[in-house]
């Protein structure tokens, strides 16, 4: 399993800088904070995880009504991670006893999602650039191989979604996300904010694996797109016996976006409206001490239709979690709180 040779360790640096420029709250207000969730200031919250993130693209031929998606061999990832005071690093790599040869291709990538949860706000970053994709043919009889190996598809995707926690006071996705905080009782909240994604799907030749179309003169060798909008959602956590918990997220939007689809014989570019999908479910046991949980984060961008085809890129970054919170020694503390950029900033 092939990365960029620059990324010897695969190294995930989510910057969860939650320090936002707020009004001290009233004793009413910490009360509040108290009854439904915890934080755990100065406290450094260790974990042990593994993971695994993807970039893969579904593409959907409305003519015959079949569809094929094409993956990337991305690694599940061992790795070590802590958060203190809002700063969340995470150090990962895909060892190959967690990684059998299956067959499938190389690939090569940098993917850096960052999912930051400030008080009062979601936001997501993603930067990825992936080569080498494959796809499994079992369901078309007329292939006599089971996989279709492209090692020079690329497919690039930047955005970012930024949303705004009306809830924040109730509802912590930090305690689901990172666990850095612990939510004590159940509550929710809807969101709402804006989205923008660009990028593109290519290879060096035809992307769609010959005699699957009912004609050639329909294949396309890339697929270049750009699109924004705003969306709404809603995302709750149910909180049962004090510790457990199941926190769930749902969010759509509608964007207006343009795809230019390279064929052969010349391109097609169209503008129009698309809606998007973005999905996350947190689930595990927390407490003052420790957490054990599972999550997972599914973004669903739907490009702009265009020709025969309906072109999606689905993203998914899920994880398993061992979290241990400790009391930092003054020694550890010091070096800690030397990039601590809200003590910093307060200075």
């Amino acid at each position: 399993m092939g990365i960029y040779k620059l990324q010897i360790f695969k190294v995930v640096i989510l910057l969860v800088l939650a320090f936002s420029l707020e009004v001290k709250p009233t004793n009413a207000q910490a009360n509040l904070d108290s009854v439904y969730y915890v934080k755990f200031p100065d406290q450094l919250t260790t974990r042990v995880y593994t993971s695994r993130k993807y970039t893969s693209v579904l593409i959907n031929d409305r003519v015959l009504d079949q569809k094929i998606r094409f993956e990337p061999n991305s690694t599940l990832n061992l790795g070590l991670g802590a958060t203190y005071n809002g700063l969340t690093l995470n150090i990962a790599y895909g060892f190959g006893f967690l990684n059998p040869e299956r067959g499938t291709g190389e690939s090569k990538y940098l993917d850096l999602q960052a999912h930051a949860y400030p008080k009062d706000l979601i936001i997501d970053l993603f930067l990825q650039f992936y080569k080498g994709y494959y796809a499994e043919l079992d369901d078309f009889s007329s292939q006599n191989d089971p996989f279709l190996i492209l090692p020079e598809m690329r497919v690039r995707k930047i955005g970012t979604n930024v949303q705004y926690l009306f809830n924040g006071d109730k509802l912590s996705l930090r305690a689901a996300f990172l666990q850095s905080e612990w939510q004590k009782r159940s509550a929710g909240s809807p969101l709402l904010g804006f989205e923008i994604y660009g990028g593109l799907v290519d290879n060096d030749g035809l992307i769609m694996p010959m005699g699957l179309l009912d004609s050639e003169d329909r294949n396309f060798s890339s697929s270049k797109y750009f699109q924004f909008g705003p969306n709404v959602g809603y995302s709750h956590t149910f909180v049962i016996l004090k510790h457990f918990f199941i926190t769930g997220y749902a969010s759509t939007n509608l964007s207006l976006g343009h795809q230019n689809l390279s064929f052969e014989n010349g391109n097609e570019r169209r503008w129009g409206l698309s809606s998007n999908l973005f999905l996350r479910g947190f689930v595990g046991y927390n407490s003052e001490k420790w957490s054990i949980n599972a999550n997972y984060v599914h973004n669903r961008v739907n490009l702009t239709r265009n020709s025969n085809f309906d072109n999606t890129l689905m993203t998914g970054n899920y994880r398993i979690n061992f979290v241990y919170r400790i009391k930092p020694g003054s020694n550890l503390k010091r070096y800690l709180d030397a990039v601590d950029l809200k003590r910093l900033l307060r200075r």
